[in-house]
């Protein structure tokens, strides 16, 4: 028997005010609890609104996103680190658990076991500013992590890492989702990145954006990248995501370029 979803959206969509065209039109997606899903669709298809409402950021036009605890608990990490630099490493990990009221003794032991998740331990007492962009983003999943989340939300976290790091971080935060069982969603545009995370990968289409497909990913919960390029079924289903893409980016830069078209033509 499959377990009862974490997580439901029903038929949900999505209109900014004063904005006729919606964002998300009739999203049907369930999230298991533990899993990984990776959201892939063209650049401003509006996969970091879907993310914003399970965050509670903005709400619902119409449908409902339905959660199966009461107690279910998210973070959010951002592409870029977002650390306030008048504070060290530590205290920057302990900020999110201010927010929440956490004591002063739990706040640094929650803090100094998410650095130790992210091999950050021995900086805690350095400056943003002293650290590599990879160091910095590792902070910031530190201080999700320290939230002890339900639910890890990830909106293009490496999107503007350099290859070899951004490798690097993508089989950390492997190791760590499923050594905590962290159901997560993460939001990226790298259909490798995708594949080598998820247990599912949602492809979107352009705005209004629905979704196209939902793909089930094989290649085991333990893995590295070596082992899932190796893999035989990794490049036809590659394949297959791409394909589906390219008619939705073509049709993205159409969107846009008429949105140009029409600003240009009112000037």
């Amino acid at each position: 028997m499959t377990a009862e979803p974490l997580i439901r959206f029903r038929g949900v969509g999505k209109t900014y005010p004063k904005t006729d065209l919606p964002v998300l039109e009739d999203i049907n997606l369930e999230v298991q609890e533990g899993s990984l899903v990776a959201i892939i669709g063209p650049s401003g298809c509006g996969k970091s609104t879907l993310l914003n409402l399970l965050a509670g950021l903005t709400e619902v036009t119409s449908g409902s996103i339905e959660l199966a605890r009461a107690d279910l608990t998210s973070a959010y990490v951002f592409q870029g680190p977002r650390l306030l630099p008048w504070r060290k490493v530590q205290a920057n990990v302990e900020f999110s658990l201010e927010q929440i009221g956490i004591g002063a003794a739990e706040r640094r032991e929650r803090a100094r076991a998410a650095l130790e998740l992210v091999h950050l331990e021995e900086h805690g007492d350095k400056y943003p500013h002293q650290l590599s962009g990879g160091m910095q983003q590792r902070v910031a999943l530190a201080r999700g992590l320290a939230l002890e989340p339900t639910l890890l939300l990830m909106d293009e976290p490496f999107g503007a890492l350099d290859a070899l790091t951004r490798g690097y971080l993508q089989e950390e935060l492997l190791q760590i989702v499923r050594r905590n069982a962290t159901t997560t969603m993460l939001v990226t545009h790298d259909i490798d990145e995708a594949l080598l995370l998820a247990d599912q990968v949602v492809v979107m289409s352009s705005r209004p954006a629905r979704i196209r497909a939902v793909f089930d990913v094989p290649f085991g919960r333990e893995r590295d990248f070596d082992q899932t390029i190796a893999d035989p079924a990794f490049v036809p289903l590659r394949h297959e995501i791409r394909s589906l893409l390219r008619p939705e980016l073509a049709a993205s830069d159409s969107t846009i370029g008429a949105q140009i078209a029409s600003a240009e033509d009112s000037s």
